[in-house]
């Protein structure tokens, strides 16, 4: 487990490029956190730096992004999804399964359906504005 604190969303942005410098294809990164905990900017920084061009935002109404890059970035958020049924019914096999990265916000309501394998990023924001990010499961070298 690596747990790293951020003071701003610069910072989270910088920490998530430095995550996204090290994931390989068929990663799948499960983002847990409340609501404007960061799980969207610190995907911004993991699509930087994997060549998404693209803004990216939050997927909460079309559920799921698809960026291109060095390789597809599927960004999910399963929030309005009853659970892992719906999930599945979404044909993200291809997605989580596939040449891509995966990154599912709100991860919680379907972890049952996810790979063993898949890295767990927890952010938790704290009254002072900085956020506490928990990695579990990391696969990679040093974040750096």
């Amino acid at each position: 487990m690596k747990t790293f604190r951020t003071k701003t969303a610069e910072e989270t942005v910088e920490l998530g490029r430095k995550i996204g410098n090290l994931l390989e294809k068929g990663d799948v990164i499960a983002m847990q956190g409340t609501l404007a905990a960061g799980k969207t900017t610190i995907t911004k920084g993991i699509a930087e730096s994997l060549g998404v061009k693209d803004t990216i935002t939050s997927p909460t109404f079309c559920l799921i992004s698809e960026y291109e890059g060095k390789m597809p970035l599927y960004h999910m958020d399963v929030y309005r999804l009853e659970g892992g049924e719906d999930f599945v019914n979404l044909g993200t096999d291809d997605m989580i399964y596939g040449e891509g990265v995966s990154i599912i916000e709100w991860s919680e309501k379907i972890m049952e359906e996810l790979p063993k394998k898949t890295i767990i990023l927890k952010l938790e924001p704290q009254e002072d504005g900085s956020r506490i990010i928990t990695i579990e499961n990391w696969p990679h070298g040093e974040i750096a």
